[in-house]
C-alpha cells in the first residue's frame, strides 16, 4: 500500500502530521500532486475546536483532514477523464467532489503530498494554469474567488468610492478586484501598520490605521462630505466592505453612511453586536452578505494568472510543508502573518 503524508485537526490548537493511505483515482477521478496550500481561517476554527463530534458513532471528538486552497500537478487520470491529462498544473474548487467539501469536514484535505479529484472535470472541479505561474500565487485562487464575489456583489462601478476594512487576504483581494474593475478610489483600513503597506504596494489609493486616525473624518477628507436622510454631514463614500469580522466595522459604517450607502459583508463575525437600527434607517443603508464563490471558483483564474505578480504581495509566509506545525502556529497567532502558504518540495 502506498502511503502519503497528510495535516489533519490534533489537540486542541495543533495538528498532526500523520501517514495514511495514498489515494487511487477510479475512471472517473484525477489525482493531484500537491504543490502549494494555503492556511485559511477556516482551517484555524478546526483548530480551535481540536477535531469535530461529525461522523463519530459514539460522539467523540475526531481528527479531520485538513487545507482546501490548493495548486498542484496531475500524476494520473481515470480511463474516463476527458480533457486533462499528467502533467496539468491546476487549481481546484473544493466544493466541487461529491464526497463533501474539501479540507472543512469532508473526506479528504488538500494539505496532503496528493488529493484525489472525484470526477474530475475542466470547469466543474479543476482548472488548468499554464506553466510560469508559481504554485504558490495559484494556490490564491480560492480565497480570491471569495473576494471577488465580495466585489461582484458590491456591484461597485468606477465612478464609485470605496473603503475595505481589513487588509488580510480576502480584504487585498478585494482590493485588487476592485481596482481592476477601474473603481476610481479604493481605501483600506486595518490597525497593523506592515499590512496597510501591503495594501498601497497591490494599489489601493490610501490607507487609514483605525487604531490612530478618525476613520470618518479621513474619508470625509477623501471621498468628500454628503449627508444622510437627516441632513447630517458624512462622508461621500459609496460602499463599506467588512473583510475584518468586528463589530467596529459595523458601528464605524453606520456613524459613517451617507444616504443610500452599501455595506457589504464578507467576514465571518467573531461575536455578536448591538446594531445601531436607527443609524441604519437614517441613511437607508443597505446591507449586502457575501458568501463563498457561486461562480467565481474559475472566474478569476485567467486574472491571477495574467497579473500574479500583483497577487504575490498577498503571501506573507511560504512555509516548507516539512514545517507545516510552523505554519498553523503563524496562521493562529494574531497579527504574526499576513497570507501563510505550506510549499511541497519539487
Amino acid at each position: 500500500m502506498a502511503t502519503m503524508k497528510s495535516v489533519r485537526t490534533g489537540a486542541v490548537g495543533t495538528v498532526d502530521i500523520v501517514d495514511t493511505e495514498r489515494p487511487v483515482p477510479g475512471p472517473k477521478d484525477a489525482l493531484v500532486r500537491i504543490r502549494a496550500c494555503g492556511i485559511c481561517g477556516t482551517d484555524t476554527f478546526f483548530l480551535h475546536l481540536g477535531g469535530t463530534p461529525v461522523g463519530s458513532p459514539d460522539g467523540s471528538m475526531i481528527s479531520l483532514p485538513l487545507g482546501h486552497e490548493p495548486a498542484g500537478e496531475i500524476v494520473e487520470v481515470g480511463a474516463e477523464v476527458t480533457g486533462l491529462k499528467a502533467g496539468n498544473r491546476v487549481v481546484v474548487n473544493p466544493q466541487g467532489v461529491p464526497s463533501g467539501i474539501i479540507g472543512c469536514g469532508g473526506e479528504h484535505g488538500a494539505m496532503s503530498e496528493y488529493l484525489l479529484i472525484e470526477d474530475a472535470e475542466i470547469g466543474k472541479n479543476l482548472a488548468v494554469f499554464p506553466d510560469g505561474i508559481p504554485f504558490d500565487v495559484a494556490s490564491l485562487n480560492e480565497p480570491m474567488a471569495v473576494a471577488r464575489h465580495a466585489v461582484n456583489r458590491s456591484e461597485a462601478k468606477s465612478t464609485d468610492t470605496v473603503i475595505v476594512f481589513g487588509a488580510g487576504p480576502i480584504g487585498l483581494g478585494a482590493t485588487i478586484w476592485l481596482k481592476l474593475r477601474g473603481v476610481q478610489h479604493v481605501v483600506v483600513a486595518d490597525v497593523i501598520p506592515e499590512r496597510l503597506e501591503t495594501a498601497l504596494a497591490i494599489g489601493a489609493d490610501a490607507v487609514i490605521n483605525s487604531t490612530t486616525e478618525d476613520v470618518t473624518a479621513r474619508l470625509t477628507e477623501l471621498h468628500g462630505q454628503a449627508a444622510n436622510a437627516l441632513g447630517q454631514h458624512r462622508p461621500g463614500t459609496d460602499i463599506y466592505i467588512d473583510a475584518a469580522g468586528v463589530a467596529a466595522v459595523f458601528n464605524t459604517t453606520i456613524a459613517s453612511a451617507k444616504w443610500g450607502a452599501k455595506l457589504v459583508m464578507v467576514a465571518v463575525q467573531k461575536k455578536g453586536a448591538d446594531i445601531d437600527l436607527g443609524g441604519m434607517l437614517r441613511s437607508e443603508l443597505t446591507l449586502i452578505a457575501s458568501q463563498g464563490y457561486p461562480t467565481e471558483i474559475f472566474e478569476v483564474t485567467p486574472e491571477i494568472v495574467e497579473h500574479h505578480e500583483r497577487f504575490a504581495k498577498l503571501i506573507s509566509h511560504r512555509i516548507p510543508f516539512s514545517e507545516a506545525k510552523h505554519a498553523f502556529e503563524l496562521a493562529l497567532t494574531p497579527g504574526a502573518a499576513e497570507k501563510v502558504v505550506v510549499t511541497f518540495d519539487e
